[in-house]
């Protein structure tokens, strides 16, 4: 388990002051210039040797992103873009950040603009999080207030400017090209790559999009050190992880750990288990609804992290972990999920207008007894001409929880088919 004094979101249950005196008390806003002072390629070489990946969901070198905007600023400014577009279900991580912790983001977002020569930064909340927007609003406004971003940040001379953006609740949005898009006031539809946001973004002008997650954490790897964030979980899994763990278990809870926790430690140890016990224990989806479902057995050893969950054909994605008991009737489950991929697709691309509501119809006569064997196999054909045929990876979240049922809980599937009750095939 993590230690208590290498935790970074000291605040993340909202227990403390959640204002810039209970946050310069916990450690933040502490002699910012002097981070500020290491220098552009101090501060990026540093988050790449910490091991620090992105926590949205991709897993992407964190350092390395921002080492990818240009090194010199020409005609077009640059820009750091904030996704706080959450949509993904089960996730509930950076929502506990901006309503808690909001400080931790402002303070990041100063260092990461600095890093990669950004003036400003943009950070885009999803429509719902209407009291997260004014929480974090609160603190950007007492950041401005007490010198620490504005027209010389912390005393810097660096002038840097905090936006907040709200969203209208589109999931598309949080795919990095289609948030940009509907930050120009325009549709939220992905954009096709190349040209990449380093090199041409918001307003066309160099851009990084970053997770909230991954910008909070950045402050306190530059005061403790690359080496001790990389000292905590596995070899290119490192430091901490913010982790939300939902449905059967007895106490849901978000929680800070090392990476590469196994999932039943984490499950037992911080929700008091399965509702029921282990045994009672189904399936576990652990990454957040579009990585492929587990089974008990997986779940029983697997490890927390990018690595070791994609060595068993599933992902961390966002390491919001949905854990379903044997009442759970897990193929109306993952239509239900498919049904919100039909209506979340922004309609731009064949395979994913027409395929995420083929793949919801299919799903639901087999959860109406209507399907034959020889449907269930052109469904499994289907998922697999929709995965990695998209402009966005919305096509393979609409794919993978399907894939992985079959994969993975067919028994289920073919009873379901002969018109036989769920709990049937988990006995």
């Amino acid at each position: 388990m993590l230690k208590d004094a290498d935790r970074i979101f000291t605040n993340i249950y909202g227990i403390e002051d959640v204002g810039i005196s209970g946050a310069r008390a916990r450690g933040d806003w502490d002699d910012t210039k002097a981070l500020l002072d290491l220098g552009r390629d101090k501060i990026i070489a540093t988050i790449k040797e910490s091991g620090l990946r992105g926590r949205g969901g991709a897993g992407f070198s964190t350092g390395m992103k921002w080492s990818f905007m240009p090194k010199e600023v020409g005609e077009r400014p640059h820009y750091l873009v904030i996704n706080a577009d959450e949509g993904e279900p089960g996730t509930c991580k950076d929502r506990e950040i901006m309503r808690n912790d909001p400080h931790k983001l402002v303070e990041g977002a100063l260092i990461a603009s600095f890093a990669m020569q950004a003036h400003a930064a943009y950070c885009y909340v999803r429509g719902e999080f209407f009291r997260e927007t004014e929480a974090l609003q609160r603190a950007v406004d007492e950041a401005y207030a007490n010198g620490l971003i504005g027209d010389n940040a912390c005393g810097s001379g660096w002038k840097f400017d905090f936006y907040i953006h709200r969203g209208m609740g589109a999931y598309i949005c949080g795919e990095e090209s289609a948030l940009i898009e509907s930050l120009e006031g325009k549709k939220g539809q992905p954009r096709m790559k190349p040209p990449f946001p380093a090199n041409v973004g918001v307003w066309g002008c160099p851009t990084t999009v970053n997770n909230v997650e991954s910008i909070a954490v950045a402050p306190t790897i530059l005061r403790r050190g690359a080496a001790w964030f990389a000292g905590i979980g596995r070899s290119n899994n490192t430091g901490t992880k913010l982790f939300n763990i939902s449905g059967h278990v007895n106490k849901p809870c978000t929680v800070e750990e090392t990476m590469g926790i196994p999932l039943k430690e984490l499950v037992e140890k911080h929700a008091g288990g399965v509702r029921g016990g282990w045994d009672n224990l189904l399936a576990v989806i652990p990454g957040g609804a579009s990585v492929p479902v587990l089974t008990k057995e997986t779940c029983s050893t697997v490890l927390m992290d990018f690595d070791s969950l994609k060595e068993v054909r599933s992902g961390l994605g966002t390491a919001a972990v949905m854990v379903m008991d044997k009442s759970t009737d897990l193929p109306r489950a993952i239509t239900r999920l498919s049904k919100f991929y039909k209506h979340e697709s922004c309609g731009q691309c064949t395979p994913c207008r027409e395929g995420t509501g083929w793949m919801w119809r299919m799903m639901e006569r087999i959860c109406d007894g209507k399907a034959t064997a020889d449907e269930v196999q052109l469904l499994e054909q289907v998922t697999y001409q929709v995965e990695g045929h998209t402009i966005c990876a919305l096509g393979d979240a609409a794919a993978w929880p399907i894939q992985g049922l079959l994969r993975n809980f067919r028994p289920l599937v073919e009873v379901r088919i002969a018109g036989q009750k769920p709990q049937q095939a988990a006995e």
